[in-house]
């Protein structure tokens, strides 16, 4: 033992020093490779603001020209943008733009190589960039970008080279202790035999191997080792993953052996409805079953849902269930029937008169009353219910949708404690005061708390959250790890930004973009080169679509040459129509569509035309695919999937995004046109820009969009979540097996 020993201690400490020699190398080339990538994207930024920033100038509306640096810097990475006019000039800068920046400095940072500050906060990158003028020869463009990711990456790259090098130097080590045993064993047996006067030729079999039971240990001790780095490589891979259905499929298989999934949700992903003497399938308008659908096709499971369809009974089987998608059957649909009473209180009521207002801020006062808050939990307990006879197993993996369940989770844990419960809240959480509106908001947040993982699409709405929690009930917050400490049982709250389906499912991108945009046009009764623009909502007044209506009105004020020419298609797919304040919007929108339309009637197609009825998501993607433009108009919303599906729609790198600063979408596309809703100059200011776009400038943007559409696409959204999910129940069990131990 001791002379194996003297072999591995210096064999650990060679295969040490290999790793940290190693690091710096990986470093140099890291760094190479980020700082290259950030030149290339410095050049296209450049080259796409260009043009408005020239415009600005030469204005001379300075102020502008510095909201206009601060709204292009809303993306993570891109720290600071400045602008000087001459090197004794005062720099025209974001509010980020680090203070060592001068003018007179800029010259020094334009030259060739790598240009990096360093500050406190982190390593910086500079770019600058000719920006000439006649106004201003001598024109400089600074951009900064923020190089703190580069530290993490290659801290985490140090992490996994000293990992591995460990492990091989432990599996290396494990190897050489049993041959030297095995080696010192059948040397002193030799020496004894020879001392017994016994031949040198043994005869076979007679103690050629070792007890099993000496090595039952090591081979215990090698497999785990060997489980845990495997499992450490995997965690470590999740950002290099090409995220797709096979993959999800891989990680269900590999990290959750195929386990029990279930999703609940109040939407179900396919309705049936009866036309007449025959049932019609349809998929609903709506950004929730959007990103979840692929996902149980990937993963198969079960999906419990309201039927909510005129022909759903009809359509299930004895154990209320029916097979989807109808073509290609993948996953079970799960229906819960509901009363009228129980869908006016729990539905209509508390979740959309109340708890949808109280969480988007868009001016719409909440109402509360105690008979649907008694149908909610009513509600809430009968999905409880329909999930434990769903779940195969003690420990299924459940995925709670939105606001609808508020109180599930915690109804779940009560039955099944050993679940793993992801609940994924998507419209926005608001700030503490507005949250204390709702009467029983300690039990809302009880419910919710019953959750292991609970999701939000940004940071901010989880900083919400937990500000929430801490502000009225008693819980032990982590704001280090962001977990919350209550009723015994820990909760992760985490960001989790959806996304769509990527590629995009091959019916919907198949009819080419030509015959997309000759066809939408001759329907709408549209000459062949006309301007379209599209909006694609549900008639909800969230999605800013009396906004929208008004800025298209500025814009023909502004610059009446499109009057005649530009035309705005309106798909409003009708919903919650038996709650009077969407009544009440639905006849607003109208009046407005009307009155725009007769203002500015000419001979000629009219500026509006309004769809308030149902399309399928083929025909959506054929007017995505035929607009000029798009405008996402949203007053307050969590994410929004129309931005994404129409870039995911866009194959030919053209047309242009006009997206609302007050969506979850706006922080991750950047290189869309963000506007303010409410301000209707600075959004028909947008429409004129969209509308005159260069097709190079078009492309640049959209290709930049659909780049981060396919990376972080819907199965990384799930998978991240399932990935997580995966190590939580390995600690639980590893816990478990301790604890076993320990006693």
């Amino acid at each position: 033992m001791k002379l194996s020993l003297r072999f591995v201690l210096p064999l650990i400490l060679v295969l040490a020093g290999i790793a940290y020699a190693v690091a710096p190398l990986v470093d140099q080339f890291t760094l190479r490779w980020f700082v290259k990538d950030l030149d290339m994207r410095s050049t296209l930024i450049v080259n796409t603001i260009q043009e408005p920033l020239q415009e600005l100038l030469q204005a001379g509306k300075k102020t502008r020209v510095v909201e206009y640096f601060n709204r292009i810097t809303q993306d993570e990475r891109f720290y600071g943008v400045g602008y000087c006019a001459t090197p004794s000039g005062t720099v025209l800068a974001s509010r980020s733009l680090p203070k060592q920046l001068h003018c007179r400095d800029l010259e020094s940072w334009s030259g060739p190589g790598e240009h990096l500050l360093q500050t406190e906060k982190g390593p910086l990158h500079v770019t600058v960039r000719p920006q000439e003028s006649e106004a201003a020869p001598a024109g400089r463009l600074v951009l900064v970008h923020d190089m703190s990711f580069i530290t993490r990456r290659s801290e985490e790259t140090k992490r996994y080279l000293f990992y591995f090098f460990m492990g091989l130097a432990a599996v290396v080590s494990l190897i050489t202790v049993v041959i030297a045993q095995l080696s010192w064993r059948g040397w002193m047996s030799g020496m004894r035999a020879l001392l017994r006067g016994e031949g040198l030729l043994r005869q076979p079999g007679a103690d050629a191997q070792p007890k099993q039971s000496e090595f039952k240990p090591i081979a215990r001790d090698l497999q785990r080792l060997i489980n845990e780095l495997e499992s450490d490589v995997r965690a470590r891979d999740e950002n290099q993953v090409t995220w797709s259905p096979e993959s999800l499929r891989a990680i269900l298989h590999a990290e959750l052996r195929g386990e029990d999934v279930i999703v609940v949700s109040n939407r179900e992903p396919y309705i049936h409805q009866r036309r007449g003497d025959r049932i019609e399938v349809q998929q609903p308008a709506s950004g929730l079953v959007t990103a979840l659908e692929p996902i149980m096709r990937a993963c198969s499971g079960t999906w419990i849902a309201h039927g909510s369809g005129t022909a759903d009974r009809e359509a299930v089987d004895a154990n209320d269930h029916v097979a989807v998608p109808p073509d290609h059957p993948a996953y079970q649909i799960r229906r819960v029937w509901l009363t009228p009473e129980e869908e006016a209180g729990y539905y209509y009521g508390f979740s959309n008169e109340g708890m949808w207002p109280l969480c988007h801020i868009a001016h719409v006062r909440p109402t509360f009353r105690s008979s649907d808050w008694a149908q909610y939990v009513a509600v809430n307990r009968k999905f409880a219910e329909a999930v434990v006879s769903e779940s195969k197993t003690k420990n299924p993996i459940v995925l709670v949708q939105d606001y609808h369940f508020a109180l599930l989770p915690k109804m779940i844990r009560e039955k099944l404690p050993d679940a793993t419960i992801i609940t994924f809240w998507h419209i926005p959480w608001p700030n503490p005061e507005s949250f204390a509106i709702c009467p029983w908001r300690d039990e809302v947040l009880a419910g919710m708390l019953g959750s292991s993982i609970l999701g939000f699409h940004t940071q901010f709405h989880c900083n919400n959250f937990v500000d929430t929690v801490d502000r009225f009930i008693e819980a032990r917050v982590d704001r280090e790890s962001f977990t919350v400490s209550f009723g015994g049982k820990l909760t992760a709250v985490r960001r989790y930004p959806i996304s769509i389906e990527w590629p995009p499912a091959p019916e919907m991108v198949s009819k080419p973009i030509a015959d997309c945009r000759n066809d939408i046009r001759q329907l709408n009764e549209l000459p062949p080169e006309h301007k379209l623009g599209v909006g694609i909502d549900r008639l909800d007044y969230t999605k800013g679509i009396m906004e929208r209506f008004r800025a298209i009105e500025r814009l023909l004020e502004l610059h009446p040459e499109w009057v005649g020419s530009f035309t705005f298609v309106q798909v409003a797919a009708p919903t919650r129509t038996g709650i009077g304040e969407y009544q009440h919007h639905e006849a607003q929108v109208r009046e407005l569509a009307a009155r725009i339309n007769e203002r500015f009637e000419r001979r000629g197609p009219p500026p509006i035309v309004l769809k308030v009825e149902h399309h399928e998501p083929r025909e959506v993607y054929e007017y995505f695919r035929a607009a000029d433009l798009c405008f996402v108009s949203s007053l307050h919303d969590g994410m929004n999937l129309v931005a994404k599906e129409f870039v995911a729609a866009r194959d030919d790198d053209r047309g242009v995004l006009i997206l609302s600063q007050f969506t979850g979408a706006a922080r991750e596309l950047p290189e869309a046109l963000i506007v303010n809703p409410y301000d209707a100059d600075q959004c028909a200011a947008a429409l004129h820009v969209a509308l005159t776009m260069p097709a190079e400038e078009q492309r640049d943007r959209m290709r930049l969009m659909r780049g981060l559409v396919a990376e972080f696409n819907v199965f990384r959204w799930a998978g991240r979540m399932l990935l997580h999910a995966a190590s939580m129940r390995r600690r639980s069990k590893l816990g478990e097996r301790n604890g076993r131990e320990e006693r």
